[in-house]
């Protein structure tokens, strides 16, 4: 297969996905949207469905691109509870485990999918993989930066501009090995807003897009 047509089948998978997710939703509920290429696709879906929800948003062109299709997107404050946030993944592991926020949103993607009571993935097959591999995306506060990378080790900042809380992002290059002791480990570290690390117990359904495979887990398991 061809680049172009490679590309071409990975849209469609993203497509798919991002339609299934969309039919989830129900009149009256409050939805959260996540950030990336495979959101793109579920915005005019949902959009599309002209249902009476409220939405908010895990970025400034999320909200930006919602509110353009109609959609009724508000700031994330009032609201403490989600009835599903919908998103997309970097990759996901066998267990369920996520790296997520490539797009530089992980830590309101975090804050949205814990406040839901259904957090749904969508990915193409290709975000599929046997093993995590680094880099983990990072918020790192700017106060004290050197001295957190410096205890971070294998840690570097990338060239992206600020997150939208005006953190600073890099990412994580060392091993991650056990998903849950990196996480932990990085949850703990001093000067570390928040990981790209998403543990599968916050996760309930993950919709592949080659022929719309849904897996589903139950959060707590």
């Amino acid at each position: 297969m061809t680049d172009t047509a490679n590309q071409r089948s990975i849209d469609t998978e993203k497509r798919l996905a991002a339609e299934a997710a969309a039919e989830l939703v129900e009149a009256g509920m409050s939805v959260g949207l996540g950030t990336g290429s495979t959101v793109a696709y579920l915005l005019p879906a949902l959009a599309h469905r002209r249902l009476d929800v409220c939405c908010v948003a895990t970025s400034p062109a999320t909200f930006g691109t919602a509110r353009s299709l109609g959609l009724d997107v508000r700031p994330f404050t009032g609201i403490d509870h989600l009835d599903v946030a919908i998103d997309g993944a970097d990759q996901v592991d066998p267990a369920g485990w996520l790296v997520k926020g490539g797009g530089g949103a992980q830590t309101r993607e975090k804050i949205v999918a814990a406040a839901a009571t259904r957090y749904v993935v969508i990915v193409s097959s290709n975000k599929m993989v046997e093993s995590l591999a680094a880099p983990v995306p990072l918020e790192l506060l700017a106060f004290g930066l050197d001295a957190t990378l410096r205890a971070l080790g294998d840690a570097r900042v990338t060239d992206k501009p600020a997150s939208p809380d005006k953190g600073v992002l890099a990412g994580y290059f060392g091993p991650i090995g056990d998903p849950g002791k990196l996480a932990e480990w990085l949850s703990a570290m001093p000067g570390v807003v928040e990981h790209g690390l998403f543990p599968p117990a916050m996760v309930s359904d993950i919709l592949i897009g080659q022929g719309v495979h849904v897996h589903r887990r139950c959060p707590g398991d």
